[in-house]
C-alpha cells in the first residue's frame, strides 16, 4: 500500500471546507523572556494584575521572584491567587472573580501549567461579563473576556494560544466541561523552554501525549473535504512530538527537545493543524474527560491510555475510509510500512507503534495503570453517555456498546 494510493483512498481531494482562524496571540519565545512580563502587560493595556498560579513550584524554581520583580520594576500593582490544582476547579474561579473585583483588576496573568491558564481565562470571562462565566461552559457563546497573558511551565495543554478552557464543576455536577470561543485566546504568551526543565518525567510524558491528542483530534474528522496543507501541518507536528517527547524525558535539560515540545503544544491547539476541516472530529477527549474529571488523573495520561484503544476500535469496526485514515496515521506519523496492501493491517501496525511510543513516555495503557478499578467501568460508561446525550460525537460516532468495548479493552 504505497502512501500516495493510501492518501487517495482515505480522503479524495475536493475543496477546502470554509474556515475562520485568528492567531492573534503575541508570542515572546526564548530564554529569560519571563523577565519581560511587565513590558508585555503594558503593551496589551494592563494596569492592575491578578497573577494566577498553582502550588509552590514557581516559588521553588525562582520564577515567582523573577515575575514579581518585573512587575515591581514596571510599576504594576498585582494581587495573587494561588492554589490552582490539576483539572482546575470552578470553586477557585469564584474566589478569583471576587478577588479581581475587590482589587479592581484589569488583566489576568496565568503562570504555571494549563490549569492555571484555564483558571485565569475563566476569571477573565467572569470579570468581563458581570460575574457570569459558567454559562459559557454549557453552550452560551462568549463574546468578551478580560485580557489574559500567560507564562507556562509545561509543554502540554496549549491553552497559552488556544481559544479553549476546561473546568471541573465541583460546585454542582462534578462534570468536566470545556469551551471553545474566539475571545478566550490569551493576548500574549511568554514561552521559555528552560522553565520546563524541572517538570517531573511523568508530567513531561503526559504533556507529550496531550500535545499529540490535540492534533489527533483535528486529524480525524467526519466528511470527505480535506486540506492537504492541513494534513502536512498535522503529520509534521505529530512526528515532531513523537521524536522529541522521549528525548525530553531522557535529557531533562536538552533545550532543543523542550523548545520543540513547547512550540508543538501551542501549534497543536491554536487550530492551525485543523485548517480546511469542519464538523465532528476526534472523540478521544470526550472519552477521557470522564476519567480525569472524576478520578483527578493527569489529563495527558488518560489520553495516552484512551487514544490507541479508540483508534483500534475504529480500525476494527470503521468504514473503509475510516480504516484507511487510521492506516495513514500509522504510516505518516509512526513509520508503519507503506507497502502493506491491506489498510487494516497497516492500521494495526501503526497502532502497535503508537502503543510502544506511549510506553516509551512512561505513560499508562490501561485503566488499571491509571488507578481506576475495573468494577467502576460501567459507571464510567454511564457518565460518558450522559454527558454526551447518548452518543459520543466525533470521527466515528460511538454508542454505548462502542464506548463500553473501548473501555473494556483497556480495563486491565
Amino acid at each position: 500500500m504505497k502512501v500516495p494510493t493510501l492518501s487517495a483512498t482515505i480522503m479524495p481531494m475536493k475543496t477546502f471546507t470554509n474556515f475562520s482562524i485568528n492567531l492573534y496571540t503575541d508570542v515572546l519565545f526564548g530564554k529569560g523572556t519571563e523577565n519581560d512580563a511587565a513590558k508585555m502587560i503594558k503593551k496589551h493595556g494592563g494596569t492592575r494584575v491578578l497573577m494566577v498560579y498553582g502550588g509552590g513550584s514557581i516559588k521553588k524554581t525562582g520564577l515567582y521572584d523573577r515575575v514579581t520583580a518585573s512587575l515591581r520594576a514596571g510599576g504594576i500593582p498585582w494581587a495573587e491567587l494561588g492554589g490552582v490544582r490539576p483539572n482546575p476547579r470552578r470553586s477557585l474561579v469564584e474566589q478569583g472573580i471576587d478577588l479581581a473585583r475587590k482589587e479592581q483588576i484589569d488583566f489576568l496573568l496565568g503562570v504555571g501549567g494549563g490549569s492555571s491558564i484555564d483558571t485565569a481565562k475563566a476569571i477573565g470571562l467572569g470579570l468581563a461579563n458581570n460575574g457570569e462565566y459558567w454559562k459559557f461552559y454549557t453552550g452560551t457563546p462568549a463574546e468578551k473576556m478580560a485580557p489574559v497573558g500567560t507564562i507556562h511551565t509545561i509543554a502540554a495543554a496549549g491553552s497559552e494560544t488556544s481559544r479553549s478552557t476546561v473546568l471541573v464543576d465541583d460546585l454542582g455536577t462534578g462534570q468536566k466541561r470545556g469551551l471553545n470561543w474566539d475571545p478566550c485566546r490569551p493576548v500574549f504568551a511568554i514561552m521559555n523552554p528552560e522553565l520546563t526543565y524541572t517538570v517531573p518525567a511523568y508530567q513531561t510524558g503526559a504533556g507529550a501525549a496531550d500535545i499529540l491528542a490535540h492534533t489527533v483530534s483535528r486529524y480525524f474528522f467526519q466528511g470527505s473535504p480535506v486540506s492537504h496543507l492541513g494534513d502536512e501541518f498535522a503529520e509534521g507536528l505529530m512526528r515532531d512530538v513523537v521524536r522529541f517527547g522521549p528525548r525530553a524525558i531522557a535529557k531533562p535539560e536538552d533545550y532543543e527537545s523542550h523548545a520543540e515540545l513547547m512550540m508543538a503544544a501551542s501549534y497543536s491547539h491554536n487550530d492551525l493543524t485543523g485548517i480546511g476541516r469542519s464538523g465532528p472530529r476526534g472523540g478521544e477527549h470526550a472519552l477521557e474527560s470522564q476519567l480525569s474529571g472524576y478520578y483527578d488523573t493527569a489529563h495527558g495520561a488518560g489520553l495516552a491510555a484512551i487514544m490507541p484503544a479508540w483508534l483500534q476500535y475504529i480500525a476494527n469496526h470503521g468504514s473503509p475510509g475510516q480504516i484507511a485514515r487510521v492506516a495513514r496515521f500509522g504510516v505518516k506519523v509512526f513509520g508503519a510500512d507503506p507497502d502493506i496492501e491491506d489498510p487494516k493491517a497497516a492500521a494495526d501496525a501503526g497502532l502497535e507503534a503508537f502503543r510502544a511510543w506511549i510506553a516509551s513516555l512512561g505513560m499508562p495503557l490501561t485503566l488499571k495503570e491509571l488507578g481506576i478499578p475495573k468494577e467502576d467501568l460501567d459507571a464510567v460508561v454511564r457518565r460518558c453517555m450522559a454527558v454526551n446525550n447518548g452518543k459520543v460525537p466525533g470521527f466515528m460516532e460511538l454508542d454505548e456498546h462502542a464506548v463500553h468495548e473501548i473501555f473494556e479493552a483497556i480495563a486491565e
